[in-house]
């Protein structure tokens, strides 16, 4: 009885450690690499100042792991005419954002989390300013396709919008 009890531990514990070992030599051999991503942005500002907005970007992934990654995003927004508080017309706002931020996956290696941070440089009709942008979005990402959603703060320009990104990416 005491030999079986043994063989019983001693095959649970070559399982586990086999077991164990797998999911290390699993993760070690990920490769990590780049991405990059070009998107098409289109958004309605939650205040009253700006109608919609419209811009295209271009995001370069670094993967740490297969569920995590670092983002850089830079491109170019139109915030499009509106009124001011007063009912005064408000020129259009044209400016490119410089953000970085990490992706991680949530769900089944599609489904993420994105949260941004950088600056916004206005660049039309006149406006010299530099905001601090703030993003956190959820989306949806396959080997080429990524669709998301998020809200965008821009500190300076006193406005701020929930926008959605289609973008089509490939690996470097």
């Amino acid at each position: 009885m005491k030999k079986l009890k043994f063989i019983c531990l001693a095959a649970f514990a070559f399982l586990y450690a086999n077991t164990t070992f797998a999911q290390d030599k699993a993760a070690t051999n990920y490769d990590q690499g780049f991405r990059l991503g070009f998107g098409l942005n289109g958004g309605i500002p939650t205040d009253n100042d700006y109608e919609w907005s419209l811009g295209g970007d271009v995001r370069l992934q670094y993967d740490l792991s297969k569920r995590t990654s670092l983002t850089l995003t830079t491109g170019f927004t139109n915030l499009f005419m509106g009124r001011d508080d007063l009912g005064n017309n408000v020129k259009d706002l044209g400016f490119i954002p410089a953000k970085a931020g990490f992706k991680a996956f949530v769900w089944e290696d599609q489904f993420y989390v994105l949260g941004e941070v950088g600056a916004g440089f206005a660049v039309t009709n006149g406006y010299d300013k530099t905001t601090f942008l703030w993003a956190p979005g959820i989306g949806y990402a396959n080997k080429y396709i990524d669709l998301s959603v998020r809200y965008e703060d821009y500190h300076d320009f006193k406005t701020n919008q929930v926008a959605l990104r289609v973008a089509y990416g490939f690996d470097l």
